[in-house]
């Protein structure tokens, strides 16, 4: 890819469902985007659930009843509409495996990844992983099996994930999204110019590239 003229930086949560099914809709919209060659995406962190175990030790299901005062029917229906959205935009989500799990690792492996020049093909990867595969994103050898399926090195990111690299950047990015009240994601900010929250359709995230793409191109 020649240098980016038009950069998307995106707010997500790898635990949040509306974030892979905005994944899958911005995919939808840049590939009708003529400018797509000249756009690069910034994957940005988020928490959720600050508080969530790392050892996934909380079913989904039980963390949405505490999480939204409701009882298992509440949640079932709340989770059958986004599976239904999540099915339009040709995902297959598995809530009934999934487990609550804390992200804050995960986050550091996507700074490490972008500096490898993968973080794209990782936040797809472990978006599949949660969603689809009840995998636990809070576990260390489960993050540093995933990160090696884009080509990082495992023992490498086994070692980085016992320190605190990447941290500072994770919390910066949390800080950045309060100073911008990000209050949810996922959120869309292109070129520092044009913001758009929410999993939103196609149509919408390709109209946020046209006008970012003009008032870019125009000064």
């Amino acid at each position: 890819m020649r240098d980016a003229l038009l950069t998307i930086e995106i707010w997500s949560d790898l635990i949040c469902p509306w974030c892979y099914i905005g994944k899958r809709n911005l995919e939808a919209a840049l590939a009708e985007f003529p400018h797509r060659e000249a756009v690069a995406l910034r994957w940005r962190a988020f928490q959720l659930d600050p508080d969530a175990p790392a050892d996934g030790s909380i079913d989904l299901h039980t963390a949405l009843q505490a999480k939204f005062h409701t009882d298992r029917a509440g949640v079932d229906q709340m989770l059958e509409r986004v599976s239904g959205v999540a099915a339009d935009a040709g995902l297959a989500y598995r809530f009934d495996i999934a487990r609550r799990s804390g992200t804050f690792d995960a986050h550091r492996l996507m700074e490490h990844a972008r500096v490898e020049g993968c973080a794209d093909a990782l936040a797809e990867t472990l978006f599949d992983a949660y969603f689809c595969r009840g995998a636990n994103l809070g576990d260390r050898d489960t993050l540093a099996d995933l990160a090696a399926t884009v080509g990082l090195d495992r023992a490498g990111v086994r070692s980085l994930l016992d320190t605190g690299t990447y941290g500072a950047e994770v919390r910066g990015d949390i800080r950045t999204a309060r100073e911008l009240d990000i209050s949810g994601v996922p959120f869309f900010l292109a070129n520092g110019r044009v913001g758009v929250a929410g999993a939103q359709a196609p149509q919408r995230l390709r109209m946020m590239l046209d006008r970012a793409w003009e008032r870019t191109t125009a000064d």
